[in-house]
């Protein structure tokens, strides 16, 4: 059998029955559901999910129709950027699967969640149209609430869908990726201004680490969290990030309170972060 890996984020990390109504529902639809995690100050939470291209289609399928009905982003606020209730779906080839394969079940999964529910999706990573929508941070630039002007940009119209958004579920970005691995780490600060300029020191598009993609929040009055995407651990290995945030933030005098993983990872990067805090060579 053909594998994939889907790990749909949703605008909602506090009613812990929404986000249960979802994972059973993929669950239902033949998925299996590998992980789930959720954060009430981002206002989100993150399924991880395997099966195989029908499996998967499905359960994208069944967990939209719970967020459409149960997720409503105009009551929403959170930290994270958003643009939708089933906010993000990116689908990740496992073992003999091809990306080809992966971007074919992106898109067949968009526009069956346009014909079910009118829900409109943008295409990116691997499953982009055109070039410029590659990049999620900049599909999601504008949030729910800009989605409507940028509708009225040219060539900002969505990939599937005839409409600037669905009046409470927004938009879906639909992505095709490789493994990639999300983690957090939370700063004994309520410096925001510090943690965006970690961020923006740490990653690829600051001149930062290869792969590597951040943003600053604040959770509290006292903590704040660089949260990231490592889009290659081999190339950008989660030792060296955490260890790079860990001395930016001493020079500044704050210290690192934890880390935090969102979601799964692959089993050698943990043994290569393993490793390196052991001191034992490869």
């Amino acid at each position: 059998m053909t594998l994939f890996e889907c790990v749909p984020n949703l605008s909602e990390g506090r009613d812990a029955s929404i986000i249960r109504a979802c994972a059973d529902a993929a669950a239902a639809a033949g998925a299996r559901v590998l992980h789930r995690t959720s954060d009430p100050v981002h206002n989100r939470s993150v399924l991880t999910m395997a099966g195989s291209a029908s499996e998967l289609l499905a359960a994208s399928v069944a967990l939209a129709g719970i967020a459409v009905e149960r997720i409503d982003l105009r009551a929403h606020a959170g930290v994270h950027p958003r643009i939708g209730a089933l906010d993000v779906l990116p689908f990740v080839p496992l073992g003999s699967a091809s990306m080809a394969q992966a971007v074919r079940l992106a898109r067949d999964s968009a526009r069956a969640i346009w014909e079910r529910y009118r829900v409109p999706s943008f295409f990116y990573g691997e499953a982009a149209a055109v070039p410029e929508r590659r990049d999620l941070a900049v599909v999601r630039r504008g949030g729910f609430e800009g989605l409507e002007r940028r509708f009225a940009r040219p060539g900002w119209h969505p990939d599937v869908g005839d409409v600037p958004r669905h009046p409470s579920a927004g938009a879906v970005a639909v992505g095709a990726r490789s493994l990639l691995v999300a983690f957090n780490v939370d700063l004994s600060t309520g410096d925001l201004a510090l943690a965006k300029g970690i961020a923006a020191a740490v990653r690829e598009r600051g001149g930062g680490l290869r792969t590597l993609k951040a943003l600053g929040f604040r959770l509290s009055a006292g903590v704040v969290q660089v949260s990231l995407n490592v889009t290659d651990y081999h190339a950008t290995p989660l030792y060296r990030v955490a260890e790079l945030i860990r001395a930016l933030a001493a020079e500044r005098g704050v210290a690192v309170l934890r880390c935090e993983l969102i979601g799964a990872l692959p089993y050698d990067a943990v043994e290569a972060t393993a490793r390196y805090y052991l001191g034992v060579l490869p």
